[in-house]
């Protein structure tokens, strides 16, 4: 099998390609055999070849990149078993990439994770508000409320699994992950909800506190939710009704009366 993992190397870097997009009768050439003997060594199929590869550490390709398949495991996993039990060899071993690899891409476990948030966490689409947002106050809050609940409902479900992790252990994982996209998600909510306070529609409060504020309810609600589902069923307020109801109970809190707002300084 050396030989024609040598030949499908030799093929893929002359071709520019993936051993895995290059096609049989080209790796039957470079190995100096007809097309016939080689899926006969191979036993009909390029499976076997594939494997040899990866066992001689290269990643044969017709497969989403390593950090693709790797954030995408590790978020399965977390969803599943919690994030205490997600291990890089976990990650590997459901991504079918090696350990190398990972710490080559992520350094580390913890930069897998912080990965595995920016990606299923609501800090994207934050940034994506944050560079349109609605003139009308309401409407930015709503806005932010219904990002909050499409991260947490997201499946896999991390953002649950995170929260639970952190407020169970402050100093673990999950609090390392938050860090590590803090100063992203400050800086959007900072966008938010500061140019709102410059406007004179917010109360000039401490910019932690108004974040507190805004997202402390709603956090306890979406990590309680299927709780109270369970248990009340239909008289569990709908998605909806939640955004408006915490949309007014922040602004009856936070911002300012309407003369104050209009007020020259």
């Amino acid at each position: 099998m050396e030989d024609l993992v040598a030949a499908a190397l030799a093929a893929a870097r002359e071709r520019g390609q993936d051993v895995a997009e290059v096609p049989i009768g080209a790796i039957a050439t470079a190995a100096g055999i007809s097309r016939s003997t080689l899926l006969r060594r191979l036993g009909g199929t390029r499976a076997a070849l594939h494997e040899a590869v990866r066992q001689a550490g290269i990643d044969p390709g017709g497969r989403r990149p390593v950090r693709e398949r790797a954030i995408g495991a590790a978020a399965a996993l977390i969803a599943e078993r919690g994030l205490g039990s997600v291990t890089l060899d976990a990650v590997a071993a459901a991504a079918g990439c090696s350990l190398p690899s990972l710490h080559a891409i992520f350094e580390g476990r913890d930069g897998l994770l912080a990965a595995v948030f920016d990606r299923y966490g609501p800090v994207p689409d934050l940034e994506a508000l944050a560079a349109d947002p609605p003139d009308n106050i309401a409407k930015l809050v709503h806005e932010i409320y219904s990002t909050m609940i499409v991260a947490f409902g997201q499946e896999p479900r991390v953002l649950p699994a995170v929260f639970a992790d952190m407020f169970g252990r402050p100093d673990g994982p999950a609090s390392r992950m938050l860090q590590a996209t803090l100063p992203r998600l400050a800086a959007t909510l900072r966008t938010l909800l500061m140019d709102q306070v410059q406007a004179g529609r917010l109360r000039p409060l401490p910019f932690p506190l108004l974040v507190q504020l805004m997202l402390g309810p709603m956090v306890a609600h979406l990590l309680l939710r299927p709780t109270l589902e369970a248990a009340m069923g239909a008289e569990t307020p709908s998605v909806e009704e939640t955004c408006t109801v915490f949309t007014d109970a922040f602004l009856r809190a936070a911002a300012l009366p309407v003369a104050s707002a209009r007020r020259e300084p």
